[in-house]
């Protein structure tokens, strides 16, 4: 073999290599849950001023808060290394399979809190210590010490993951307003139906972990029933921004035709239910969440554009 045809064969080998390591490092920061957290923070940051704010804020701002977010995603999966061994929604996960080593993984999480945390400090200390109480909310309260604990693991750990509005209010203020913990609300109210939702799809998974998730210590009746009390608890609160003033029409109509459809979901999870029913519920849940806050920064827009 000569030496152009040893060349061409290394690279066919090497360049495949490479790509999946990064593509590894890519998914331990979880880069769909960090768009749609970011989703929610620029919202938050668009809601902040009656205007919009400056191009300075909303990038370093939402690159903080991303690089923070991702990096409490790597620490999740350090963490739940031995138990994501025995789920086969996460057996194929990078630490599991020993792509991606302990070290690097702990060095590459640490690299991006840091650098996270400065960015936003260099906006305000505020939203910076915010965004760092955030991350070890997640990483360690919810994953080494609450998911373990209690079947309401969920909903009190879900606070952690509700904040990226609030971070994006404060990271434009400097200022926590009480109209900033509307938008936390309402994530904090559809965080466990969403859930719980994915966990009876996953009940034997959970139950293997040996992880309380709702539907293994109640049982999947009783986590519909839940489902559907949080479904139309979501209604109510979806109200709020509306009901303040934050928002006009095109939120209200916007957030109540998806608010009304995630309760027919949970109204036919707890009456009708069918194979494959509570996966396609936590399918719409994302849609959902992902379409209550657009609807929010188009129903922001088209008033900024009318006063402007």
């Amino acid at each position: 073999m000569d030496k152009i045809e040893e060349a061409t064969l290394r690279n066919t080998i090497s360049s495949p290599r490479k790509w999946v390591l990064w593509r590894d490092y890519l998914e331990l920061t979880k880069p769909k849950v960090v768009a749609m957290l970011l989703l929610t923070a620029l919202v938050g940051m668009c809601l902040a001023e009656p205007g919009l704010p400056s191009l300075n804020v909303l990038i370093i701002g939402l690159f903080g808060i991303g690089l923070q977010s991702a990096a409490a995603a790597v620490f999740n999966h350090v963490i739940d290394r031995q138990i994501d061994k025995k789920m086969q929604r996460t057996l194929n996960r990078p630490l599991v399979k020993g792509r991606v080593g302990v070290a690097s993984a702990i060095l590459f999480a640490t690299s991006l809190m840091v650098i996270g945390f400065f960015l936003l400090l260099y906006l305000n200390t505020l939203v910076a210590w915010l965004t760092f109480a955030s991350l070890l909310g997640y990483a360690l309260f919810y994953t080494v010490w609450l998911k373990y604990l209690t079947p309401q693991n969920i909903v009190i750990g879900g606070l952690a993951g509700a904040m990226p509005p609030l971070l994006g209010w404060v990271a434009v203020t400097g200022a926590l307003d009480p109209h900033a913990f509307l938008l936390v609300m309402i994530i904090f109210t559809w965080t466990p139906p969403h859930f719980w939702a994915l966990a009876i799809h996953r009940q034997k998974d959970y139950a293997k972990a040996d992880i309380p998730m709702l539907p293994v210590t109640h049982g999947i009746e009783f986590t519909k029933t839940m489902i559907l009390l949080y479904s139309v608890l979501l209604v109510l609160v979806g109200l709020l921004p509306w009901l303040y003033g934050m928002s006009g029409m095109i939120y209200l109509v916007g957030s109540v035709g998806l608010n009304l459809t995630f309760c027919f979901y949970a109204f036919l999870l707890k009456f009708s239910d069918r194979k494959g029913l509570s996966f396609k519920m936590f399918k719409y849940s994302i849609w959902h969440i992902f379409g209550t806050f657009v609807v929010l920064l188009l129903d922001h827009a088209w008033y900024f554009l009318k006063v402007s």
